[in-house]
């Protein structure tokens, strides 16, 4: 069983594109949260991820979205939360809404969580990937960070794939992750899309340029 995982879309249509097109064949797509917020593409990136049929957990920023609260977000954020609220149908709220925190798959051998599987919220960075965030599943998939890390243990195996649609780890590429079940193998990947055509539908989004300006660092 070969899946592909992804994590933190964040409303980055021309990135998410990028990475479905460069990944090779997988038996299913996950993903681990957070498809809006950010980027000017809210509606484009629920639908391509409804469409596939994709199983997704909630993420901090699908939540505030869909509820209309807050995370404590600063100004960029919030700026994208409301933009994504603006952009959104009843339907796609809606479906952003409906999304669990948790999700366990295959018969237990797959668990999906966005931060921590102990809280949802929570940024579980590399140095604090452990066997002890294991709970009988063989694989267990992550993202909030935007760093692209994984672990292999005995007990199985931990992964963030890493952000498609705002890398923070200092690699502007688009960040997703290939997981062999049976050879309990992980392939992290990396995919360069149209920064510039991002940046400029930022700005012309009148959400903040900086946005726009990280993506060219990873950051």
């Amino acid at each position: 069983m070969r899946l592909g995982l992804i994590s933190d879309v964040h409303g980055n249509r021309v990135a998410l594109e990028a990475v479905l097109d460069d990944m090779p064949a997988v038996d299913r797509l996950l993903c681990a949260g957070d498809v809006v917020g950010y980027n000017p593409w809210p509606a484009e990136c629920v639908a391509a991820v409804r469409g596939r049929d994709v199983p997704t957990v909630m993420g901090n920023h699908d939540r505030a979205v869909a509820s209309e609260t807050s995370f404590g977000f600063n100004s960029m954020a919030q700026a994208g939360v409301e933009y994504a609220r603006e952009h959104l149908d009843g339907s796609a709220l809606a479906w952003l809404a409906g999304l669990p925190d948790e999700r366990t798959l295959l018969d237990g051998r797959v668990k999906v969580v966005h931060g921590h599987p102990a809280d949802p919220d929570r940024y579980t960075y590399p140095a604090d990937f452990a066997p002890g965030m294991l709970d009988g599943e063989e694989l267990l998939v992550m993202g909030h960070t935007h760093v692209q890390h994984h672990a292999v243990f005995s007990e199985g195996m931990l992964v963030n794939p890493g952000s498609v649609g705002q890398p923070r780890d200092g690699d502007p590429d688009a960040a997703y992750a290939i997981v062999d079940l049976a050879e309990r193998a992980v392939t992290e990947h990396r995919v360069s899309y149209d920064v510039d055509r991002v940046a400029t539908a930022i700005e012309e989004a009148g959400l903040p340029r900086r946005l726009g300006q990280r993506l060219y660092e990873g950051r």
